[in-house]
């Protein structure tokens, strides 16, 4: 069971990485001024199915394309979800609450893969050889 002080540890441990808070206290993590995971703040686009009201409790993962975001919307534990703003774009949704369904190394390699993306080329290879990791 992994929770936000998980994904705050895990998204700070890899190089250069930063992380904001909003005024309200969300966080967004960067890489080089590049976001690849955050707490969306209440929006139109993401609503409770029972009450209408806006999330504010969803989580942005960067993806590394949409063949990768399709493979984790299609997960039948539908952790995952997206929005029509999302739509085109190389990013997967979850609720805070599922990340209590997802195991620690899933949330590993969600938040490495969702990091990767945006790192320069050079620090993520660097990073990939020294975790023996290939990067194809």
């Amino acid at each position: 069971m992994t929770t936000m002080a998980d994904l705050d540890r895990l998204a700070l441990s890899l190089p250069q990485t930063t992380k904001e808070l909003s005024d309200d206290g969300r966080p967004s993590y960067r890489v080089h001024g590049k976001l690849f995971c955050c707490q969306r703040g209440r929006r139109p686009d993401a609503v409770d199915p029972q009450t209408a009201e806006r999330l504010d409790d969803v989580l942005m993962f960067r993806v590394a394309d949409l063949d990768v975001k399709e493979l984790l919307l299609a997960d039948d534990r539908r952790v995952f979800f997206t929005t029509p703003h999302f739509d085109g774009y190389p990013a997967v949704l979850m609720r805070i609450p599922e990340l209590a369904r997802i195991d620690r190394d899933e949330l590993h390699d969600l938040v490495v893969e969702a990091w990767l993306t945006r790192a320069q080329k050079r620090v993520a290879r660097a990073w990939l050889q020294e975790h023996s990791v290939s990067d194809d």
